[in-house]
């Protein structure tokens, strides 16, 4: 299917879910269209897994890197309300604490990092992320740190992270990227192949129940 194509099939998916899910309070007017049709693009690949790779990883790093070697693979898991909120668990190997959590605001989206121990029990450094700078794109959504989040890295000593500033890329059926950057010209970027989805991975940590529709 053509990019432009899916996004419009997405769309029109969402809104036949909406009239069977909870109803939410959202201002969804032109300015925060581009949000709805980037969640929607998400949600067509709802139930689906991806494998991924670091595409770009500056500067290197110098230390311990827990992606070198491992399997990367993302799930389109949380979709009981795919117009308020997904939950897309991220794999790194046999590492399952990770979830990016994307929910729809007033304004647009916001993105949250769910991190879990393999108990379940929520990390020091979890639910950090930030709303997205507006208006965004159907294809890419951008989310400097929140202040809550600010403060939480200042408690922990991680000074560099104050600066962070998260997005999400997708082309439909064909890529999904999730980057971090910093001014100071960090660059991360994870690249998974929408065309070819593979073997669903456990749930993620802290979540064992089935994946909702």
């Amino acid at each position: 299917m053509k990019p432009i194509a899916a996004v419009a099939s997405a769309i029109a998916l969402l809104g036949l879910a909406a009239c069977s899910q909870p109803s939410h309070t959202v201002n969804h007017d032109l300015a925060t269209a581009p949000a709805d049709a980037f969640m929607a693009a998400i949600a067509a690949h709802c139930g689906q897994a991806y494998e991924g790779k670091v595409v770009e990883d500056t500067p290197a790093p110098t230390g311990n890197d827990p992606f070198a070697g491992q399997k990367l693979v993302m799930h389109v898991r949380g979709c009981a309300d795919p117009g308020h909120e997904l939950r897309i668990p991220f794999h790194v190997g046999d590492d399952h604490s990770r979830t990016w959590v994307l929910t729809r605001t007033e304004h647009g989206l916001r993105l949250k990092h769910d991190h879990r121990h393999a108990d379940g029990s929520p990390d020091a450094i979890t639910l950090y992320g930030g709303d997205s700078k507006p208006p965004g794109t159907a294809e890419r959504q951008q989310f400097p740190a929140d202040g809550e989040s600010v403060a939480m890295f200042r408690r922990a000593d991680m000074l560099a992270s104050t600066h962070n500033t998260w997005a999400m890329e997708i082309e439909p059926d064909q890529r999904f990227v999730y980057e971090l950057t910093r001014p100071e010209g960090r660059r991360f970027r994870v690249q998974f192949d929408l065309s070819k989805p593979v073997a669903l991975p456990p749930a993620p940590w802290g979540d064992q129940a089935s994946p909702a529709p």
